[in-house]
C-alpha cells in the first residue's frame, strides 16, 4: 500500500436520535443518524399501519365513475342508433306509401 493516500481508520461513535450509541470503526469521526436498528420498526417488530385503504377506496370510486361513463355513452349510442333506425323505417314507410 502507498503511504499518505489512505484515510485514517479510527474508532467512531454513531449516535441515533433515540439516544442509542454504537461504537464502530470508520474513516469519519462522529456520525449522527435519525433512526437505527434499536428504534426502526422492522427490527423492533413494532409495525406502523399505513393507511392504504383510503387509496384503494379512492381508486375504486374513480374506477366506478369511469365504468358509469362508459355505460352511459354506450346507452346514448344505442338510443341514437334506435332513433336513426326509426327515422329510416319511417322514411321507408313514406316511400312505400307513394
Amino acid at each position: 500500500m502507498k503511504k499518505d493516500i489512505h484515510p485514517t481508520y479510527q474508532d467512531t461513535k454513531i449516535s441515533c436520535a433515540c439516544g442509542a450509541v454504537l461504537e464502530v470503526g470508520s474513516t469519519k469521526e462522529n456520525i449522527e443518524v435519525e433512526i437505527c436498528s434499536q428504534c426502526h420498526p422492522f427490527f423492533t417488530g413494532k409495525k406502523k399501519m399505513v393507511d392504504t385503504t383510503g387509496r384503494v377506496d379512492r381508486f375504486k370510486k374513480i374506477a366506478a365513475k369511469v365504468a358509469e361513463k362508459k355505460e352511459s355513452s354506450k346507452s346514448k349510442k344505442a338510443k341514437t342508433t334506435k332513433k336513426q333506425a326509426t327515422k329510416k323505417s319511417l322514411s321507408d314507410l313514406k316511400k312505400d306509401k307513394k
